[in-house]
């Protein structure tokens, strides 16, 4: 397994303590980037749940995809510094191949959450996990309360990257490109 040191500036969480909690109950993130070479990867638990439409979905429907998961909430100020980056990559990465899905953490209602992804015009469905339940099965790869995060997914359906907190357009970028092109497969 390879282990990227901790990244500059861009890569803070929704707070300076990383171990602390606030109101809502996360855990920030510190900037952390995790690659993962083909013989350390692993597939997530069932990732699944209803979206903030209402309709059914898991990550098994993208099955063969590369998949960016990236976990936020309307509250979160570093999720909605990256929300229109990760807007503009889901749209631009769609012609290789790479879906996104997003999973709202801890959002009181769906109301805010829609609010947020018609503010930033959110091309991707996301989960609403209202208890944060979805995260636990990236158990061993996430901290389950850690948001923002983003995972990369590879083709065969297993975690090949994560950074826990703000992520850049540039690492986000680069994640994608060396799993995409099965490095480490």
């Amino acid at each position: 397994m390879m282990l990227a040191a901790l990244s500059g500036g861009g890569l803070a969480g929704c707070s300076s303590d990383v171990g602390s909690s606030g109101d809502q109950g996360y855990v920030s993130g510190n900037g952390i980037i995790t690659t993962l070479d083909g013989g350390h990867r692993k597939a997530p638990g069932p990732v699944s749940g209803t979206t903030l439409e209402g309709k059914r979905i898991s990550l098994s429907d993208y099955a063969g995809k590369v998949v960016v998961v990236n976990v936020w909430g309307s509250w979160c100020a570093p999720c909605r510094a990256e929300a229109p980056m990760l807007a503009d990559a889901a749209r631009s990465l769609a012609s290789r191949d790479v879906v996104f899905l997003g999973i709202d953490s801890r959002d009181p209602s769906t109301a805010a959450a829609r609010a947020f992804v018609r503010r930033f015009k959110v091309p991707y469905p996301s989960i609403y996990d209202q208890r944060g339940r979805t995260l636990l099965a990236f158990r061993g790869t996430l901290t389950p309360n850690s948001v923002p995060s983003t995972v990369v997914i590879d083709r065969q359906g297993r975690v090949a990257a994560s950074v826990l907190g703000e992520i850049t357009r540039t690492t986000l970028d680069d994640l994608v490109d060396e799993v995409s092109k099965g490095a480490g497969a």
